[in-house]
């Protein structure tokens, strides 16, 4: 499934980001909440946007530096929708109150809003120069935290090996942020770039990877303020993903067979 990370449209109404993502042929929407823009977490209006277009809302995903109520929050939202991840940032390295909140909370939030809460791996940012700026963001952390969402870009400019990377989280993906790094510009589209996305694809869809893959992008990789330039680069994203993941025809060894026939 390709969704869209209203990020990638920022500068748009959600109307019209829906409008867009709807004309590029995309199967839903990855909501990315702005706490200063109240239609980002109205679960009425989204719930009304996403029904009028025929594009689920697969996720919400939380702005930085978030406190504990807005989590809930969002959960809430994301009930409302029919989303079916949360996806939240590490907090910062001296947020301990966030830090601690979340490995004691979150699971019991899971549990009883039968909703999957994620965290995405953290910007490669120091603080000090050398210290990590965010907490709960080495891969043992992001692990024992069971659901992880994978920020593309950020594996590349933490100069990490994305399929190592993806090796090591696979068990515990549940949501992936798809783009490239492109003469060091980050977030931009996956078929530009020095990481490698087709076999990252191609590998996620052998591996039968259950979730959705979210495009985000800069808004000016999209051509944003032409609608037709939108589209078109948008479609361009999408047939991309097409010919390394949709299309890709993934064998089932004999042990899967077994497995499935016994299931």
């Amino acid at each position: 499934m390709i969704i869209l990370s209203t990020d990638s449209l920022k500068g748009y109404g959600l109307n019209r980001i829906f409008e867009l993502t709807k004309a590029a042929g995309y199967d839903g929407i990855d909501i990315t909440v702005d706490l200063g823009s109240f239609d980002t977490y109205n679960g009425a209006y989204l719930k009304k946007l996403s029904e009028e277009y025929g594009l689920p809302i697969h996720a919400i995903s939380a702005p930085m530096q978030l406190k504990t109520d807005r989590v809930k929050t969002l959960v809430e939202t994301a009930k409302e929708v029919g989303a079916k991840i949360v996806i939240l940032q590490p907090p910062k390295i001296l947020d301990f109150k966030m830090a601690s909140w979340l490995k004691a909370e979150v699971p019991r939030l899971r549990e009883k809003e039968f909703i999957s809460i994620a965290l995405e791996n953290a910007p490669a940012e120091t603080f000090l120069g050398f210290i990590p700026l965010h907490t709960m963001s080495n891969t043992d952390e992001l692990r024992r935290f069971k659901h992880v969402s994978l920020d593309t870009t950020r594996v590349g400019e933490g100069r990490k090996d994305i399929m190592r990377t993806y090796a090591l989280f696979k068990k515990f993906l549940v949501h992936v942020h798809l783009s490239n790094i492109y003469h060091g510009k980050k977030y931009a589209p996956p078929q530009e770039g020095i990481l490698p996305i087709e076999s990252f694809l191609t590998k996620l869809k052998e591996d039968r990877y259950p979730g959705a893959i979210s495009i985000k992008v800069l808004p000016k990789y999209l051509h944003v303020g032409t609608d037709e330039k939108v589209i078109e680069s948008l479609k361009d994203i999408k047939k991309y993903y097409d010919k390394y993941y949709t299309k890709v025809e993934v064998v089932v060894k004999e042990d899967d067979k077994k497995v499935e026939d016994q299931g």
